[in-house]
């Protein structure tokens, strides 16, 4: 049986997140110092001391949990994953640890990625709500009834909980369209924008340009990509999945299931928080799952 290592996306994040981690690890120190200096700003400040709202910035955000989850991985002896996946921005961390990108041009793809999609929020106002106690295939028929709005399905999380992403307007409606038919909650989320919907488009067009100057190696395991659940060693392909996960869903439900299918029966989540644990026990029930924090 395989031993696989999953990466937080954004909400992971937390004021004094990787402190302890910047005192205790000369090593850790290093790389978060270096981390100061690729991004031209002193985000340690902002992770050890800073609130939660400067925290939520996406310019912040994506960065610091990048940080947080493979500095982590990078100073923790003897950790030999036998696969990988990470959720939505957890690609990224996920690509260091089988050794596909390397820690400068994974933080600068990050980067330019938060940046990216921040520019396309204002782009287009939009959000996006969690709907939970409805199947998927429910959700994904009230999402396809909306012509003039844009509502996608965008995050599987797992068997019960699903994020639809869109146009506000859109969003709303949507919202009072699956409580009336059985969801047991729907409600808007606090985010800057509809993540993973053509809403962003932009950002899309722009990270394309990043990756294709960038150096993909060849992975020591496979990485379960987001856009379709599958496994990938072809650094070309592993390139395009990167790019279209901006406006595809996140299908965490089925990566799990396909990675069980895989062999994976251990899951170690590294980084902030252990949601990703528990979206595991619900869609794999068996699996053994631990966390490095």
């Amino acid at each position: 049986m395989k031993h696989a290592y999953i990466f937080p996306g954004q909400g992971a994040q937390f004021p004094g997140m990787g402190k302890n981690l910047y005192e205790q690890s000369a090593r850790a120190k290093e790389y978060f110092e270096q981390a100061n200096d690729i991004l031209g700003f002193r985000i340690t400040d902002i992770m050890f001391n800073g609130t939660e709202a400067e925290l939520k910035q996406t310019n912040v955000t994506q960065p610091a949990i990048f940080l947080h989850s493979v500095i982590l991985f990078e100073t923790t002896p003897d950790l030999l994953p036998e696969a990988v996946a990470g959720h939505s921005l957890g690609e990224f961390s996920a690509l260091i640890a089988n050794k596909v990108l390397s820690f400068e041009d994974g933080l600068r793809l990050v980067s330019r990625r938060a940046a990216a999609m921040q520019r396309a929020c204002e782009i287009n106002p939009s959000t996006m709500a969690a709907v939970l106690g409805l199947d998927d295939a429910k959700v994904e028929e009230i999402c396809s009834e909306f012509k003039d709005e844009v509502v996608v399905a965008a995050n599987y999380n797992c068997p019960g909980q699903l994020v639809i992403s869109g146009s506000i307007e859109g969003i709303k409606q949507a919202c009072e369209k699956l409580k009336a038919a059985g969801a047991k909650r729907a409600l808007i989320l606090p985010v800057g924008g509809a993540f993973h919907s053509p809403l962003m488009e932009p950002a899309r067009a722009e990270l394309q340009e990043a990756i294709a100057k960038t150096q993909f190696s060849n992975p020591t395991c496979p990485v379960f990509q987001n856009v379709d659940a599958s496994p990938y060693i072809d650094p070309v392909i592993i390139k395009e999945n990167l790019i279209n996960q901006l406006t595809s869903p996140v299908r965490w439900t089925q990566t799990i299931q396909k990675m069980v299918e895989h062999g994976c029966d251990h899951f170690t989540e590294v980084g902030p928080g252990s949601v990703l644990q528990g979206l595991v026990k619900k869609i794999a029930k068996d699996a053994v799952t631990d966390g490095i924090s």
